[in-house]
């Protein structure tokens, strides 16, 4: 049995092309200039999350309970909707798949390119052959709902 026909079982591949040689000059300044994509990434994925804070006051000034409330941003929301989908409704659309796809891609590329595996800087505008390869699943069959 061949690689292909082995990889061709996973319904998820990665696959990075290491090159010969990396440039040294981006590796130099690669802690610099990974700031501005790891920041949007960030942001994308919930690592900006939003904290509230709720302080209870009696008439005498005394603190009397505080309480904290934090939101998992869009990765986590994301994810539950999608359990919620695929749990009660036994579906899974395509056009959220290719947005889930798309936004694990673009943090695949963000992580190769920080971990020094590839000199190509992660773009958000153009569609960059994407390291990771996920086939769309039949929530009905291939999903199980708990």
């Amino acid at each position: 049995m061949n690689a292909e026909t082995k990889t061709a079982e996973y319904p998820a591949r990665l696959q990075i092309d290491y090159p010969e040689k990396l440039d040294r000059l981006t590796t130099f300044f690669r802690l610099i200039w990974i700031i501005p994509i790891a920041g949007i990434l960030g942001l994308l994925s919930g690592a900006g999350q939003t904290i509230t804070r709720t302080i209870t006051v009696n008439e005498a000034g005394e603190i009397l309970k505080t309480a904290q409330q934090t939101s998992g941003g869009l990765a986590l929301g994301l994810a539950g909707a999608t359990a919620l989908m695929i749990i009660f409704r036994q579906r899974y659309p395509r056009w959220w798949f290719d947005f889930a796809r798309e936004l694990t891609r673009f943090g695949a590329r963000v992580g190769a390119y920080a971990t020094l595996l590839t000199d190509t800087y992660p773009s958000t505008v153009d569609e960059q052959s994407g390291p990771l390869e996920v086939d769309y699943p039949d929530a009905q069959k291939h999903l199980n709902r708990w």
